[in-house]
């Protein structure tokens, strides 16, 4: 009888191992999470819904922005580190959460590079020096004079303390030994406002937010932080011709996951990033926005975090600690 049960077994399993199955779901089979880690409105969530539109055409697939600000982006940046690496939670990364807001802050619950899997370099606009036209300007040495002149310490406005505007500022008064006082605001949309009325008379902030004030007239730019000088603002010297050549430097966003995440839909995420910001309409709305890109490996984008990791953390803990006396 035994015998017997067991010969139907072997024969049941054996017609079951013949039998079609059904394949495993191919990714992604449902809705894909990108978290942007700020406001809606701002930069990181322009990248997100442009990506989000680009990669549900190319999967079919639905992938949708959620804004989860906080903490100057690190209580998105923490969720995206928690979630499952199963290829349905993204985050629109880059230097705002996970270079300079981990240089201000030493009890980051996350490590920028163990606990994620970065994917891909999606871009962002050079930073430029500006001064408002009252002030009596016209050059970068000019402004280094000024800002020796002054024992109190010139003022400068940037988006907000810790912004790539505010460490690109300290950095110069660091090699020059002169003495700035930043002036701190909540956001770069504020902080040109007051700057173009002239309430406060020197800015360093990203090319996108002072481009149409420097085109009417009403900023004047002395240096810009791209690597080469912009076709639109040929006049304008960049600060690797100023004496800075590692002063080279933009508010830069990438794509990550979850550490862990599958090394095959890394790689069909990162060839659609790259195959993206060659979209004619995606090209043209970046360069609206004074976006510099390239395409990156995951492998040459996790690098390049670390070295601005490398690069910023120093001068961000040392900004911090002077906030807090």
């Amino acid at each position: 009888m035994h015998r017997a049960m067991a010969a139907a077994l072997m024969l049941a399993l054996a017609a079951l191992s013949l039998t079609p199955q059904p394949a495993a779901a191919e990714w992604p089979d449902k809705p894909v999470r990108i978290i942007v880690p700020f406001p809606a409105g701002g930069a990181t969530d322009m990248f997100g819904r442009v990506f989000a539109e680009q990669f549900s055409k190319t999967f079919g697939q639905q992938f949708y922005v959620e804004n989860r600000a906080g903490g100057g982006g690190l209580i998105g940046s923490e969720a995206a580190a928690r979630a499952a690496p199963d290829g349905y939670t993204l985050e629109i990364s880059g230097i705002p959460s996970h270079v300079l807001a981990p240089a201000m802050n030493k009890n980051v619950s996350f490590d920028p590079i163990k606990d994620f899997t970065h994917i891909a370099y999606l871009g962002g606009p050079p930073n430029v020096f500006v001064v408002h036209p009252s002030l009596g300007i016209k050059t970068f040495k000019d402004l280094l004079a000024r800002m020796r002149s002054d024992p109190e310490g010139l003022q400068y406005v940037s988006p907000s303390i810790g912004s790539l505007g505010n460490m690109l500022a300290e950095a110069i008064a660091d090699r020059e030994k002169v003495k700035l006082v930043h002036v701190v605001y909540r956001g770069g949309s504020i902080a040109i406002q007051d700057l173009v009325a002239g309430h406060v008379k020197v800015g360093s902030m990203a090319i996108s937010t002072t481009r149409a004030h420097i085109a009417a007239g009403r900023l004047i730019p002395v240096a810009i932080s791209s690597e080469k000088r912009l076709a639109e603002f040929p006049d304008m010297p960049t600060l690797v011709e100023l004496g800075y050549p590692d002063l080279v430097a933009k508010t830069w966003f990438s794509l990550s996951g979850p550490a862990g995440l599958p090394r095959d839909i890394v790689d069909k995420l990162n060839a659609a990033v790259n195959k993206a910001i060659t979209v004619p309409e995606v090209d043209k709305h970046l360069k609206t926005e004074m976006v510099e890109t390239q395409a990156m490996t995951p492998e040459q984008i996790t690098a390049f975090m670390q070295a601005e990791l490398d690069k910023w953390l120093p001068l961000g803990r040392r900004i911090s600690e002077q906030a807090k006396k």
